[in-house]
């Protein structure tokens, strides 16, 4: 049996309901509003389930607690860890990384996100907005950026 649906009707649900999520490009710019870091450019990445991003000097200080710094940032951050996970990395060796939990905007839209505190020095992106973040909120167009402004 056939469940696919016909195009006429697809099309015409599509401009009859429209989608309150916004599109957003390959790249745009966050801010991460608990460590006042303004307009860092992160690479959106649908195939990457979570989030992650670029810290320097990652102490674990006990109580589940980890200290770290930000480049660009003047100040060592503390953060209270979520979890742990398993996680392939971009060479495709499976690493453990420790998980935040931390307020971003992106554009005039602000929500709590989890990410893994990871060295991505060697990428040209400090941060990577997986799909976890964006679900329900946004669309992504890959062949656009910057699409929430500049």
């Amino acid at each position: 049996m056939n469940r696919a649906r016909p195009a006429a009707l697809h099309a015409a649900r599509t401009h009859d309901e429209p989608d309150a999520r916004r599109t957003i490009g390959a790249v745009e710019l966050v801010t991460l509003v608990d460590w006042g870091l303004e307009r860092l450019p992160a690479r959106v990445d649908t195939g990457a389930r979570t989030s992650a991003l670029h810290v320097e000097r990652l102490t674990e200080l006990g109580n589940g607690r980890v200290q770290f710094e930000l480049a660009g940032a003047q100040a060592a951050f503390e953060a209270v860890v979520t979890r742990r996970a398993r996680v392939r990395s971009t060479s495709g060796k499976l690493e453990s990384r420790p998980f935040v939990t931390v307020r971003a905007r992106f554009g005039d839209s602000e929500a709590r996100i989890e990410v893994g505190l990871v060295n991505r020095a060697a990428m040209h992106y400090r941060m990577l907005l997986g799909r976890s973040a964006l679900a329900g909120r946004f669309v992504v167009d890959v062949s656009r950026r910057y699409l929430l402004g500049r």
